[in-house]
């Protein structure tokens, strides 16, 4: 980003059927990296980045009208929680009370249920100063919302920086003791079209979590070595890779423990690659986990297998499990997670 690029740009983008209006920013360069972001669910609906010969490459699926996203059920861009990934049969217990959620993945609840974050209408504000651009999204989820405790503050900040890098920042508060996991469900295809099959995918991960046929983690995690999941090839030999773990999700949709757990700053998770578009994304976050779901079951307008899904975040089912670290946030705590998508072009290693 240059110190001339513009300020971050609004517009409508639609109204929902009770009249709520809901808008669409763009952040970033305009001639270089830049990024769409809506605030129904808080969404990022775009992300365009410059490939090797600088024509421009949309890397995030998107939908092109807000009744498509009112439809999708695929959370395709969105901000998901209060918990990302599954809970157990829809319920937790936290200092000794019980806790029951909407189910709405089989016996479970998946990101935050079926009227989570995904499906609110979040308010939008601008910023800029000489080093980047951005958008807060802000959203109050009320004490007793799909079921979790506590009134949660949370604002989702959404910035692109002089040097293209898209870091998502995620801050919460609460004001009764309750359980948050926050993550971003965009869908990466740094070719903008076609399957991911001949993306190159390596997870900084020792291990991860193997599940069970409805994608709940089943014991303690595994070593990833020996295995389709040490991703050491293209992405579409390890998503149809016979090993049970993967054949029975129809592809990889598994959590990585990443090395070195929750930290502080962010360190690099994961490095995918492409060779057409000559794109590369280095992913870093503070987050303990990476789930990689290489969109076994997307639906049209794209169809399975046309992107691959990076969230951070802490591990699944957490509240019902020993795993550390817990993801318990009590009044006077903060929720604080950061997560960067750094994009260079693999044939001369400069920012995209």
């Amino acid at each position: 980003m240059t110190s001339a690029a513009p300020a971050p740009r609004v517009a409508d983008f639609g109204t929902l059927s009770d009249g709520t209006h809901v808008q669409r920013w763009e952040i970033g360069d305009p001639g270089g990296v830049h990024a769409a972001v809506l605030t129904y669910g808080a969404r990022l609906q775009a992300v365009r980045v410059p490939a090797d010969d600088g024509s421009p490459v949309d890397v995030a699926l998107g939908l092109p009208t807000l009744d498509d996203y009112v439809a999708d059920d695929a959370y395709l861009g969105a901000v998901v929680g209060r918990y990302a990934n599954r809970i157990a049969h829809g319920r937790f217990t936290l200092d000794g009370a019980s806790f029951t959620l909407p189910r709405n993945d089989g016996p479970h609840t998946l990101h935050g249920g079926p009227e989570g974050f995904h499906r609110r209408v979040w308010s939008g504000e601008g910023f800029a100063d000489a080093n980047r651009e951005g958008v807060r999204m802000s959203l109050r989820s009320p004490d007793g919302d799909m079921g979790f405790p506590g009134n949660l503050d949370v604002t989702v900040t959404y910035s692109v920086d002089r040097h293209g890098t898209v870091t998502v920042d995620y801050h919460a508060t609460t004001d009764a003791p309750t359980v948050v996991n926050l993550s971003q469900h965009v869908y990466w295809n740094l070719a903008g079209t076609g399957s991911v099959d001949g993306h190159l995918l390596t997870v900084h991960a020792d291990q991860y979590l193997p599940v069970d046929p409805a994608g709940l983690p089943l014991t303690d995690p595994r070593p990833v070595t020996g295995t389709a999941f040490a991703l050491d090839a293209p992405l579409g030999p390890a998503r149809r890779s016979s090993e049970t773990q993967i054949a029975r999700r129809g592809g990889l949709d598994h959590c990585y423990l990443l090395r070195g757990g929750a930290t502080r700053e962010p360190r690099p998770a994961a490095v995918l690659t492409e060779p057409a578009s000559g794109l590369r994304l280095e992913t870093w976050t503070t987050e303990p986990g990476l789930q990689v779901y290489t969109a076994n079951t997307l639906a049209k307008p794209f169809g399975p297998w046309a992107a691959v899904c990076l969230e951070t975040q802490n591990y699944p089912d957490g509240p019902n499990r020993t795993w550390t670290p817990r993801p318990v946030l009590r009044p006077g705590g903060v929720y604080r997670s950061r997560t960067e998508y750094r994009f260079t072009a693999t044939t001369t290693g400069k920012p995209a």
